[in-house]
C-alpha cells in the first residue's frame, strides 16, 4: 500500500494547522484553477499532512465562490491519501447542540451552482455515491475523539444548501422533518469530487448553533455562530494532532472503495475519450489511465 499522507481540509475558524514540523507552503496549479490559498506542508509525529484552508486565510472565499475541483485536485497532486474534512454546521436535533461534533456518515446535496464533478462531455464517468465517507477513516477520528475526550456524535446526516444565506424557517422545518442531522454550506460537492479523485474522505461537523427551526433560536447570526467556531477550532486543533499522530504510516484500502472508486465507473470507451479533457484528468485519473 502506499504510505498514508493526510490533506486536512480547515473550515470557517479553521485557518491554520498548528504543530506542523518542517512546515513549508507551496502554491499548486491545476488545469481547474486556483485553490482556495497555499497548500502547507509537514508532518506531525511521523505522519506527513497537507493543510488547506478552505475558504482561504482571512476567510475571502464564500461557500459558492470556492473552486472544489481546484483543492480537491491540487491535494491529488500532493499525493494525499485520505482528507479529514472540518466544517461548521448547524443542528436539527436537540441532543446536537453547540459545541458537539458530529462524524458524518451520508451527505444530501442541496447545492446547485457549484461545478460538482470532473468528468462531463468528452469522458463520463458515474462513480457510486452511496456510502460517501471512509468508515476506516471515520473510525479513526473517533477514537482520537475518545482519547481527546471531545464530545461527538459517531453517525449524521449533512445536508448542504447553497448558501450564503442560513435556511429560511420553512426550510428549516423541512430538513428537521426530513430527519436529517445537521446543515453547512461546503461538504458538497467536496465529497463527491474527492471520491472522484480516488481519495478516501471523511468530514468533522462541528456545530455552532441549532437552525432556525428551534423554539427558542428563531435566528442564526454570526455573532454568536463566532463564538462558538473559536471554541470548536481549538478543539479539533487538539483531535487533529492525535489523529495524525496515531494514523498508520501505509494508507489503509477503504472498504468501501473511495480509493478504487474509478473502477468500472468511466463509461466512454478509450477511443472516443476528448485527449484534452483526459489531460486535465491527469491527476485525477491517473491511476485508470496507467492501467
Amino acid at each position: 500500500m502506499p504510505r498514508a499522507v493526510v490533506g486536512i481540509i480547515g473550515g470557517s475558524g479553521v485557518y491554520d494547522l498548528p504543530g506542523l514540523a518542517d512546515l513549508r507552503e507551496e502554491r499548486i496549479e491545476t488545469p481547474w484553477g486556483e485553490p482556495s490559498d497555499a497548500l502547507r506542508f509537514g508532518r506531525i509525529g511521523n505522519t506527513e499532512a497537507v493543510f488547506l484552508p478552505r475558504h482561504g486565510r482571512g476567510h475571502r472565499l464564500s461557500p459558492s465562490g470556492i473552486n472544489y475541483r481546484a483543492n480537491i485536485d491540487a491535494l491529488k497532486r500532493a499525493g494525499v491519501t485520505d482528507i479529514v474534512s472540518v466544517s461548521a454546521c448547524g443542528s436539527f436535533k436537540p441532543d446536537l447542540q453547540p459545541g458537539l461534533f458530529v462524524l458524518v456518515d451520508q451527505f444530501v446535496d442541496r447545492t446547485f451552482a457549484r461545478a460538482s464533478s470532473f468528468f462531463g462531455n468528452g469522458c463520463v464517468a458515474h462513480v457510486s455515491m452511496a456510502h460517501p465517507v471512509a468508515p476506516l477513516l471515520r473510525e479513526r477520528i473517533r477514537d482520537a475523539a475518545r482519547a481527546e475526550k471531545i464530545d461527538f456524535v459517531n453517525r449524521g446526516t449533512y445536508v448542504c444548501i447553497e448558501g450564503p444565506q442560513f435556511s429560511s424557517y420553512a426550510e428549516s422545518l423541512t430538513y428537521k422533518a426530513a430527519d436529517y442531522d445537521v446543515i453547512g454550506m461546503t461538504a458538497m460537492p467536496e465529497a463527491k469530487l474527492a471520491r472522484e479523485a480516488e481519495i478516501s474522505y471523511a468530514t468533522i461537523a462541528m456545530v455552532t448553533d441549532f437552525d432556525c427551526w428551534h423554539p427558542d433560536h428563531d435566528a442564526v447570526d454570526v455573532a454568536s455562530v463566532i463564538k462558538v467556531v473559536h471554541e470548536n477550532a481549538q478543539k479539533v486543533g487538539r483531535l487533529l494532532t492525535r489523529l495524525l499522530t496515531d494514523f498508520p504510516a501505509e494508507h489503509e484500502a477503504c472498504p468501501r472503495g473511495s480509493d478504487r472508486a474509478l473502477e468500472n465507473a468511466i463509461i466512454t470507451a478509450p477511443d472516443a475519450r476528448d485527449p484534452e479533457v483526459l489531460r486535465k484528468l491527469d491527476a485525477v485519473m491517473g491511476r485508470v489511465l496507467r492501467v
